[in-house]
């Protein structure tokens, strides 16, 4: 490991320690200011958050790893998450503010919930916080996991002899620093350094492929674009095409991802936090053209980088990690050490972002409502930094696997979000006649059939064919219970969707 690449990650890991200082002086005094960052986050600060906390290693590592091992095919799932993510911006964000400082002034979505159908207000509080928790052990997993690849692929030998050596000492550093500041400043310090993270994000994405293909000749660049066609043409004619060998199944179960964007608590409580309704619009727009770019940079590393490994006889054993193999190989030490950062960053904003919500669901929707229903503020905000802990050491524990895939952990975690809390929130935001019995019904049967699904292995293999996407079945299935259940037992509750 060059002495450059270890300065740039320490002064990446210093920036994301000092932001987290400034955040715990500003703003972790009450709950509200540790939850929800006070409700006075910037739009673009809300927006890149949202975006960096959505992305996660999932965009250096799953994206371009997939469309390096099967061609433009795979950016269907890119496809699907950008209009998924642009229909949340436009149906959930504006309403969810509103409602959720209307309605009690709600700081988690349990909250919101039960303040929303307040007959139910302890199942919902209670079932919900089950299911973020359980889902987000999983998915921190996921960034964990992409932590430890890191180290494998880069700090080899540095910290251990081994690989399993190496690989949990990259989860355990990846989550000390996550801990560290997500700890001491809460949410803004979580939207903070996800704001610098998301920037990171995107120049690291632009910067790669345009390196690949135009870098020169000393660094076995292609020299143009037009070669990346005619060597990916001869591993396969289809390659390039966003339709070869896809299947009805496979287009549905790739697109589908985006319906996962409604029901993502880390994504949308950040909507929670803008500094007003007005404001959201202005976030919106910062925040799908930061997606957009950032999309089709990683669709840009995946597609120049199998044509690069080709064109100069390398060996890339693990797709997953084509974007680290490409910045050891290609840059300056210091740069390489920047792109490193900007992986670390992905990985990062996620996990920051889920330890948080699942602490508040811990705090606001265990502690204080069963055990401590007069804890004071101070007293929650402690609490709410141990519950930060506990998360962290249960994902470390899922991670510890090295043949954990990014790509498949996040994709269960994100279709039981999708799935339990997804038709959930847009009808609660939306729809007047549902009920508290029609949430609950809802709840459980979303993240059940996900579950069921993925347990009897129709996510692998559905009627001797390819396998259908958990949310899809999940999604439907939890939108017919609340419905049905709503009409069969009418029941006004105290607050109203308008």
């Amino acid at each position: 490991m060059e002495t450059g690449t270890l300065i740039s990650l320490a002064l990446y890991f210093a920036l994301m320690l000092a932001i987290g200082v400034y955040a715990w002086r500003k703003s972790t005094d009450t709950s509200e200011g540790y939850l929800l960052g006070g409700r006075n986050l910037h739009p673009a600060v809300a927006a890149l958050s949202a975006g960096a906390s959505d992305m996660s290693g999932w965009l250096l590592l799953g994206l371009p790893g997939a469309l390096y091992a099967a061609g433009l095919v795979e950016a269907w799932i890119g496809i699907g998450l950008f209009v998924g993510a642009l229909a949340n911006w436009i149906i959930v964000a504006p309403r969810l503010r509103e409602q959720t400082e209307r309605m009690g002034n709600a700081l988690t979505i349990p909250e919101f919930l039960a303040n929303r159908f307040p007959d139910k207000a302890v199942a919902l509080r209670v079932i919900s916080a089950v299911i973020i928790v359980v889902f987000f052990a999983v998915y921190t997993a996921a960034g964990l996991v992409g932590g430890g690849k890191l180290f494998v692929t880069s700090f080899a030998g540095l910290f251990g002899d081994t690989g399993l050596s190496d690989y949990m000492t990259g989860i355990w550093l990846t989550a000390g620093v996550v801990l560290a500041y997500t700890m001491v400043g809460g949410f803004l310090a979580v939207s903070l350094t996800d704001f610098v993270q998301g920037c990171i994000m995107v120049v690291a994405l632009v910067l790669m492929p345009l390196v690949v293909i135009w870098g020169g000749k000393d660094i076995g660049a292609l020299g143009e674009f037009a070669a990346i066609g005619e060597i990916v043409g001869n591993i396969d004619p289809g390659y390039l095409s966003l339709f070869g060998g896809l299947t009805f199944i496979g287009f549905l179960s790739a697109v589908t991802w985006g319906l996962g964007y409604f029901g993502q608590p880390h994504i949308i409580v950040r909507f929670m936090a803008v500094r007003s309704v007005a404001e959201v619009s202005t976030a919106r727009n910062i925040g799908m053209s930061w997606m957009f770019v950032a999309l089709m940079g990683a669709i840009g590393v995946g597609i120049a980088g199998r044509a690069y490994v080709e064109a100069n006889g390398l060996v890339v054993e693990d797709p997953e990690t084509i974007f680290i193999v490409l910045a050891n190989l290609l840059f300056h030490p210091l740069i390489t050490g920047f792109l490193l950062a900007a992986l670390l960053a992905a990985i990062m904003s996620t996990i920051s972002s889920q330890l948080l919500v699942a602490s508040s669901s811990l705090t606001e929707d265990f502690y204080r409502l069963f055990l401590r229903k007069d804890a004071s503020e101070r007293e929650t905000v402690n609490v709410g930094r141990l519950c930060v802990l506990l998360v962290a050491l249960a994902a470390i524990a899922i991670a510890s696997d090295p043949d954990s895939q990014v790509l498949g952990l996040v994709s269960n975690a994100w279709a039981g979000f999708g799935a339990a809390f997804g038709p959930l929130i847009l009808l609660a935001l939306t729809w007047d006649r549902m009920t508290g019995s029609g949430a609950v019904a809802g709840l459980v049967t979303g993240a059940a059939t996900v579950m069921l699904w993925i347990g009897v292995g129709l996510n692998g293999e559905f009627m001797g064919g390819p396998g259908i996407y958990e949310i899809i079945p999940g999604f439907i299935a939890a939108m017919l219970a609340i419905i049905i259940v709503s009409l069969a037992n009418p029941k006004a509750g105290d607050y109203s969707a308008g």
